[in-house]
């Protein structure tokens, strides 16, 4: 029901566009021109397909990219030279960077030997949210992450048995530090990637690695240990707090696949040597000017090489997201025809312009209304690289014109976006630790949607905090 009632709106504004078109082709009267109107047509099928079908995101984006290029509006070759873009072939090899680093059984060790110290629930939370927040630099994709926390997550589970509230709040806690503490680097979402490619492509400059993770960095580590104390709070009791726990490091290395007790092993030492290699030379492209996508290509072949790598390059290969870097250069092309034809210019217009009427007060309200609707969105579009790519090229568009800096706009939409803990379905690390199969003892819906009646206004209010004051001290000014 719902499906059919959003396709007789999306057909209804479809029509009114085309007809809106038709009668003023020049885009007299503020009506879009035919490009315009085809252009954002296609958008909002997109959009309707992505809430309300079950077909896969990627086939979506391929569907409405073939329909922008059958009507002219996308040039083929441009879709086609998104698969070889510069961000694309940055994220492959990363993938196959991590691939190696999980292989190795390194970020296991890391885990347990951090919460070797942890003595009481408190230790125990703010400890794992610490370790989830790292791999955000080993590990680029949230699913990716949620995976390799997986077992660390079991075996916790095991050390606490009998105690069912500090498991389930550790089910929440798991995905929940993941999709937060992503913000923290430019390669720990899809979304991240197509933001500074946007801003590249619209404004001549996007954002580098370290650029991306002096600003975001701070932000995950805040949001993290705050959504920390707030399941703590929530979720557990006093006494519940107060009462230590076992060895869990004990039960970590019973279940490891990889060693997580005793010296580093030479394959571990590789891969952490590469890793702190690789994430060197990209906080230091200013210095060298390599550009992040031959850095993570060098080291990728280093890591396939035999005797000094650490996996062989085809099973490197089958752990790739295939799906993932297909969708994100799909989504790509179609944010590039938003910007290109002037649709995304018109629609920001159109549905935030009349803010301009606010005088000096345009610019905050504009801020205020994008980081609400980018943290929101989660509950109509599920993907997190699809919101930033229809919400983005709006942003970029509007937000010189009422005084605010495109750059600073889109990072704080961005950084929003990665609020996604609605519903089980609004993110697949959540979707995995709600399923029973994969962490048994986990939380219900109704844990999540406790959690984020709680957790989106605070999110909302740090973003707010972090756009309007604490990144402009850091050198990002929001407000021209």
């Amino acid at each position: 029901m719902r499906s059919v009632l959003g396709l007789v709106v999306v057909a209804a504004a479809v029509i009114a566009l085309v007809a809106g078109s038709l009668a003023s082709p020049a885009g007299e009267n503020g009506s879009p021109t035919l490009p315009i109107a085809a252009t954002i047509s296609v958008f909002l099928l997109a959009v309707w397909a992505w809430i309300c079908t079950s077909l896969d995101d990627t086939l979506v984006a391929f569907l409405a990219a073939v329909a922008l290029i059958m009507i002219g509006v996308l040039p083929a070759e441009d879709f086609f030279a998104s698969l070889g873009d510069e961000t694309i072939w940055l994220l492959l090899c990363a993938f196959i960077i991590a691939a190696g680093v999980s292989s190795s059984g390194l970020a296991l060790r890391g885990t347990a030997r951090l919460l070797r110290h942890a003595r009481t629930p408190r230790a125990l939370f703010h400890l794992t949210t610490f370790a989830l927040t790292v791999t955000t630099f080993a590990v680029p994709a949230t699913s990716g992450r949620a995976a390799l926390a997986i077992p660390v997550f079991t075996a916790l589970a095991v050390s606490l048995a009998g105690r069912p509230a500090l498991i389930r709040a550790l089910s929440l806690l798991f995905p929940t530090v993941i999709l937060l503490s992503a913000v923290g680097s430019l390669l720990g979402a899809g979304a991240h990637v197509i933001t500074s490619q946007l801003l590249e492509s619209v404004v001549g400059q996007g954002f580098g690695f370290l650029e991306w993770l002096w600003f975001g960095l701070p932000l995950a580590i805040v949001s993290s240990h705050l959504a920390c104390e707030i399941v703590l709070l929530r979720f557990t009791t006093r006494a519940e707090r107060r009462h230590g726990i076992p060895n869990v490091v004990a039960d970590l290395a019973r279940t490891a696949p990889t060693p997580v007790d005793g010296p580093l092993t030479p394959i571990e030492r590789r891969a952490g040597l590469l890793l702190v290699a690789v994430v060197v030379l990209w906080c230091t492209e200013p210095v060298h000017h390599i550009s992040p996508a031959l850095v993570a290509l060098l080291g990728a072949i280093v890591m396939v090489s035999p005797k000094i790598g650490c996996i062989t390059l085809p099973v490197a290969v089958k752990k790739v997201p295939w799906a993932l870097l297909l969708f994100l250069a799909a989504t790509l092309a179609l944010a590039s025809a938003l910007t290109a034809t002037g649709a995304a210019d018109w629609l920001g217009t159109w549905a935030l312009g009349p803010m301009a009427g606010l005088g000096s007060s345009a610019g905050i309200a504009f801020a205020v209304a994008v980081i609400a609707l980018s943290l929101g969105a989660h509950l109509m579009i599920p993907s997190r690289s699809a919101r930033s790519a229809a919400i983005i090229p709006m942003v970029i568009a509007l937000a010189p014109g009422l005084g605010v800096d495109p750059a600073a706009a889109a990072f704080a939409s961005t950084a929003a976006a990665g609020f996604c803990l609605t519903l089980p379905s609004s993110a697949k690390p959540v979707a995995m630790f709600a399923d029973p199969e994969i962490a048994p003892g986990g939380f219900q819906p109704r844990d999540l949607r406790s959690l984020s009646a709680i957790l989106a206004p605070a999110m909302f209010l740090l973003v707010v905090s972090f756009s309007f004051w604490i990144w402009p001290a850091m050198g990002m000014p929001l407000l021209r």
